[in-house]
């Protein structure tokens, strides 16, 4: 059994407000592109297919026309899991009428128990849940977390092993170890969703979602693909891609392919004199989702406006933070105490600004700060 391991496609996301679906068609072209070469015999999608619960009818219409494309026309079967992104319950209909075209949709804790069979293989197709789902289904009150709800998980999977086949699981969750990202939404509350790698030693493979990284995890049997694009900037050195694996007798081999993004994600950190200078802009792609550090102290009037006309997709636009060793920043907190508000005022924006307060700036600190304090006192 050979097939392609995808995940958080996210489709309908956007970044800082910009629209992804070109990207993501392009992306999804370049996924069956790689499909075809490797002539893969199924396609695995481990959750997260849409960014929301309720995704825009241009996210359905591009998530419809890629299961045509892939399922219909290419005939490959699929076999996909809500994530934590999805609503399940949106997402399961029609799923009966997909699994007659071995279009495999499960979005239910109870049907991850009926393995979906390919080739030499048992595909294991559990959906993200919440540990209350896994109590009522065992009716189980001792379920509190999402480890222990997977014990039963698994145990209950085992049952339905073929001795003459492989196993593969496909999950939506967050191993013990894995590296998280900024744009991955945090299901975690006190590392109660983290699942330790010795619960899915049994299965040849496991093809995780969730995390957007593909290194996240490097060891043993369980991988994350990662999502296709660069949805962050802290994601912007990742390479992104999907994993060809190959299930035989003897042995699980695992073969990543990259995807090149329409827009990449990047960050200059630089002055705004440099940002505007036309040898510096003209060497950077300007088409690029790019993030901006500026180094400047001083007030820069309308600088959005002005960066916006050499850059049209900024996403995020900051200041460069100071740098203090630990010994100034501990004699700068002792000063500070010793100051009063007005004074910590003034010199916070002589500090931000690059000048002095005017007198008509003094005079209104002063005023506010009298009314603060005499409404304190009251």
């Amino acid at each position: 059994m050979k097939f392609l391991h995808t995940a958080d496609w996210h489709i309908g996301k956007k970044l800082n407000g910009y629209s992804l679906l070109n990207e993501q068609a392009d992306a999804f072209r370049q996924v069956l592109a790689i499909a075809e070469r490797e002539q893969v015999d199924a396609i695995v999608v481990a959750g997260d297919l849409y960014d929301r619960s309720v995704p825009s009818v241009e996210a359905i219409e591009l998530f419809n026309q890629m299961m045509i494309e892939m399922n219909l026309e290419k005939k490959y079967p699929l076999l996909a899991i809500s994530g934590n992104h999805d609503s399940s319950t949106r997402l399961e209909t029609g799923g009966p009428w997909y699994a007659q075209l071995n279009f495999h949709l499960h979005t239910r804790l109870e049907q991850a128990f009926q393995p979906v069979v390919l080739g030499n293989t048992q595909f294991f197709l559990l959906p993200y849940f919440e540990p209350f789902q896994a109590r009522a289904y065992f009716e189980d009150d001792t379920i509190r977390t999402i480890e222990e709800a997977m014990v039963s998980v698994v145990k209950e999977m085992k049952t339905a092993f073929d001795p003459t086949k492989k196993q593969v699981l496909v999950a939506h969750f967050f191993v013990a170890g894995g590296e998280k990202s900024e744009s991955e939404t945090q299901i975690t509350v006190g590392g109660l969703d983290a699942v330790p790698r010795s619960l899915l030693g049994d299965f040849a493979y496991v093809a995780l979602g969730h995390l957007h990284y593909k290194n996240a995890l490097t060891k043993g049997n369980a991988r994350y693909s990662g999502a296709l694009l660069n949805y962050s900037l802290e994601e912007r050195a990742q390479e992104k891609g999907v994993w060809i694996v190959q299930v035989s007798d003897t042995k699980t081999t695992v073969d990543f392919q990259k995807i090149i993004p329409l827009r990449d994600v990047v960050l200059l950190e630089e002055t705004f004199a440099t940002l505007t200078d036309p040898e510096f802009y003209n060497q950077v792609n300007r088409e690029n989702y790019i993030g901006i550090i500026l180094k400047d102290r001083g007030v820069i009037p309308n600088v959005m406006q002005h960066l916006r006309q050499i850059y049209p997709f900024i996403i995020r636009l900051e200041r460069q933070a100071r740098k203090t060793n630990p010994q100034t920043k501990t004699i700068k907190a002792q000063r500070l105490q010793q100051q009063n508000p007005e004074e910590l005022f003034t010199q916070y924006f002589k500090e931000t600004t690059g000048e002095e307060l005017s007198a008509v700036q003094a005079a209104y600190l002063k005023t506010s700060l009298t009314m603060i304090e005499k409404s304190e006192k009251e």
